[in-house]
C-alpha cells in the first residue's frame, strides 16, 4: 500500500444553484477533479504540475482535509481520510498536515518565533521552534516581526511553522509564486533538504514545469484529470534549476 493513495476521486462544484427561479437559468456543474488516481510513496518529494485551473489546488485541499471529495477514496498512511467526519478532519489538519502557501499567512503582531510556537502548541509532538528556525537559516531573526522580514524570510518562517507541527506530510501550494527567481530557488532547496533530512513526504503544486526536475515523482494535472505519473530516479538539486 502506498503512503498516499487517490482512487477514482471526483469533486464537483455547482454554479448558479442559488439563483432565483423563473429566469430560465440552469445550474451548471463544474468537474474540478475527474476520477483522479495516483500513488505517492513515503518520504518522496512530489511535484504536481499543471496550468492554472487544472485542479491542482482542489487536489491539495482534498488531501489536506480542507475540502471533501464527492466520490472515490483518499488514503494517507493507511487511513481513509475521505471517510472522516468533521471532528476527525479537524484533528487530522491539526496534527498530520503541514501547509505552506503562496502568501505566507503569518500573524503580523507576532515575532517569527511566536508564529512558529503558536503552530507547535496545537499539535501532539511538536518540534523545537528555535531549532527549526535555526535549520531554515533564521537563527538571527527569531525576534523580528513579519514586516521586518523579506518575502523569502517570511516564507522560511511559514515552512518552519509547518515543520514545527512534526506532520506526516507537507503540502505546498505554489510556495515560490510570490518570490523572485533566486529567492524562489532558495525556498525550493530548503523544501528539498527538509524532505531528505527529515523523511517527510513533501508535495509541491506548481504551474512551472522546470520545478518537476527536482522531484522524485511528477504528477501531471489538466482539466481536473491526471495526465501522467512518472518517477525520477535522478532528481536535480534545486540549485541547478533554470527557468
Amino acid at each position: 500500500m502506498a503512503y498516499v493513495e487517490f482512487r477514482d476521486v471526483c469533486k464537483y462544484y455547482t454554479l448558479g444553484e442559488n439563483r432565483e427561479r423563473g429566469r430560465g437559468e440552469e445550474a451548471v456543474r463544474i468537474t474540478a477533479a475527474d476520477n483522479m488516481t495516483f500513488d505517492i510513496e513515503k518520504s518522496e518529494f512530489c511535484v504536481i504540475v499543471g496550468p492554472s485551473g487544472a485542479g491542482k489546488t482542489t487536489l491539495l485541499n482534498m488531501l489536506g482535509g480542507m475540502d471533501s471529495s464527492d466520490r472515490g477514496v483518499i488514503v494517507l498512511d493507511g487511513e481513509e481520510i475521505s471517510a472522516f467526519g468533521e471532528s476527525r478532519l479537524t484533528e487530522y489538519r491539526r496534527h498530520d498536515v503541514g501547509f505552506v502557501f503562496q502568501f505566507y499567512n503569518l500573524i503580523q503582531n507576532l515575532t517569527a518565533l511566536e508564529n512558529v510556537e503558536l503552530a507547535s502548541e496545537l499539535c501532539r509532538e511538536p518540534g523545537d521552534s528555535r531549532a527549526i528556525l535555526r535549520a531554515v537559516g533564521l537563527q538571527d531573526r527569531v525576534n523580528n516581526f513579519p514586516a521586518q522580514l523579506s518575502g523569502g524570510e517570511q516564507q522560511r518562517v511559514s515552512i518552519a511553522r509547518a515543520l514545527a507541527k512534526n506532520p506526516k506530510i507537507l503540502l505546498c501550494d505554489e510556495p515560490t509564486g510570490a518570490l523572485d527567481y533566486q529567492t524562489g530557488k532558495h525556498i525550493l532547496k530548503l523544501l528539498q533538504e527538509s524532505c531528505r533530512e527529515t523523511g517527510k513526504t513533501v508535495i509541491v503544486i506548481t504551474h512551472n514545469q522546470a520545478i518537476s526536475r527536482m522531484a522524485d515523482r511528477i504528477i501531471g494535472v489538466k482539466n481536473g484529470r491526471i495526465t501522467g505519473v512518472e518517477t525520477n530516479k535522478h532528481p536535480e538539486s534545486a540549485e541547478r534549476l533554470e527557468w
